[in-house]
């Protein structure tokens, strides 16, 4: 219950901090500044709350390729996660994200070795056909293809993170974890800022830190929860996030949902939820047996 309740704050603080790309990006702040902004910003709380509270020393690690790796993936998934932002309404962009679960079940098989069975194969396919029905690939209308691309990369690069967040949690606090991706990640994206960085306004600016503060904020959550709870049942409160996304999209940027996403939605949620209700009740039968053994 503790990792359901962070992950439903987190899904709300994360839909914040999409609007705020969004609403930087018509801004004509460059994605590269805003990454940069992002990471540094975190980077800097979270080095700033470990010295305060002496915790920095904790920050020493083994696992240090596994923290690259995280972060090249991570860094990867951000540009992915903010470019379907740009590229695609709020709404529509936050409904093909939740096809995260999906690529979590075919990671499990491919990666893994898993055995999946019917129950999760069927509901994979219900997901992708709930995508289908938001894109309408040849329909007059409908939405920029390309973003709905760069959607589902980042949706399953979303879900690889996922399971490195979960095997860095076995040795690793979310502290350490936020604080190695950061550190990594922001002096690389430090190299680019110089070529894309242009003056802004007063406005610009609160909306960036305000972007970056909701991104570290929602960072820290994202991997506590993670440390709380399974991914395959936490993922559920990602669901709400359609709701904010909704309301921004509404009140921020003057755009309704569309009809498809009405219909697409539902489909992609339900088979989100029923792949969420498989792990769980394959997750109970293993405990079960265990004790019975």
């Amino acid at each position: 219950m503790l990792a359901l309740g962070i992950r439903l704050i987190t899904a709300g603080t994360l839909a914040t901090m999409a609007m705020l790309v969004k609403l930087a990006s018509e801004k004509g702040v460059h994605l590269a500044e805003l990454i940069f902004w992002r990471q540094a910003l975190t980077f800097i709380v979270i080095a700033a709350i470990l010295w305060a509270t002496g915790r920095l020393a904790q920050t020493k690690t083994k696992r240090m390729s596994a923290h690259i790796r995280r972060a090249v993936t991570g860094l990867t998934g951000m540009f992915c996660v903010y470019g379907a932002v740009t590229l695609l309404p709020l709404a529509e962009a936050t409904a093909i994200s939740f096809t995260t679960p999906f690529f979590a079940v075919m990671i499990s098989v491919v990666l893994f070795g898993e055995t999946v069975g019917k129950y999760r194969w069927g509901a994979v396919i219900l997901g992708f056909a709930g995508v289908l029905v938001i894109v309408q690939p040849g329909a007059s209308g409908m939405i920029d293809p390309i973003g709905a691309a760069v959607g589902l990369v980042a949706a399953l690069l979303v879900a690889l993170i996922s399971f490195q967040i979960q095997d860095l949690n076995k040795s690793e606090n979310p502290w350490t974890i936020v604080f190695w991706f950061t550190a990594i990640t922001a002096p690389f994206m430090a190299l680019f800022v110089p070529f894309v960085i242009e003056p802004h306004d007063g406005e610009t600016w609160a909306i960036i830190f305000a972007m970056a503060a909701a991104g570290a904020l929602g960072q820290i959550l994202l991997t506590t929860s993670l440390r709380f709870g399974s991914a395959a049942v936490i993922i559920v409160m990602d669901y709400t996030s359609l709701l904010w996304a909704t309301l921004y999209g509404v009140l921020i940027f003057s755009s309704p949902p569309s009809a498809n996403l009405w219909l697409g939605a539902p489909l992609i949620i339900a088979a989100g939820l029923l792949i969420a209700y498989r792990e769980r009740m394959l997750a109970s039968g293993k405990t079960g047996s265990s004790a019975a053994s």
